[in-house]
């Protein structure tokens, strides 16, 4: 992957989530197309993991997202394929602490400065307005996500 490309990919994310999508919506259909998803299947496959997964401030969509996109990278498909669960598990566990310390937690709520709510914020999506964006880190979770994601594949040269 090209500095250009994984910059545009990036963006990409950012651009989505600007235009309304969830975090994590946002991060999975920015590399979607390397899988072979259309943008619809990648947007119905990461739909429920927005908002800290269903909108209950838990593990951050965005994270979640990137976590998809190493699933889609190196899961194992085959159930007795213990050597390669554990290679995805352990490329998982490498992206989530890199969030971690990029952004000092994996829980949505924590980000959102949160922490000690009540376990579910409702169900019902926030309209997006200027003053969604301004209160929150969430376009930050999302471009590091996907800047993670695009490392990890430069690194790995596994770019398809």
């Amino acid at each position: 992957m090209t500095a250009e490309e994984k910059e545009a990919r990036i963006a990409k994310a950012v651009a989505l989530f600007k235009d309304g999508y969830n975090c994590s919506q946002s991060v999975v259909a920015a590399f979607a197309d390397l899988y072979g998803f259309t943008n619809d299947q990648a947007l119905r496959m990461a739909a429920s993991f927005g908002g800290g997964i269903g909108r209950m401030r838990a593990t951050c969509g965005a994270a979640c997202g990137m976590f998809m996109l190493a699933g889609l990278e190196t899961g194992a498909t085959d159930a007795a394929d213990r050597a390669g669960k554990s290679h995805n598990y352990a490329v998982v566990q490498q992206l989530a602490e890199r969030f971690r310390q990029e952004n000092g937690s994996l829980i949505c709520a924590e980000l959102l400065g949160l922490a000690g709510a009540k376990p579910t914020a409702g169900t019902e999506a926030e309209p997006r307005t200027a003053g969604y964006y301004a209160k929150r880190p969430c376009a930050m979770m999302v471009e590091t996500a996907a800047r993670l994601f695009a490392d990890y594949l430069t690194e790995t040269q596994t770019v398809r």
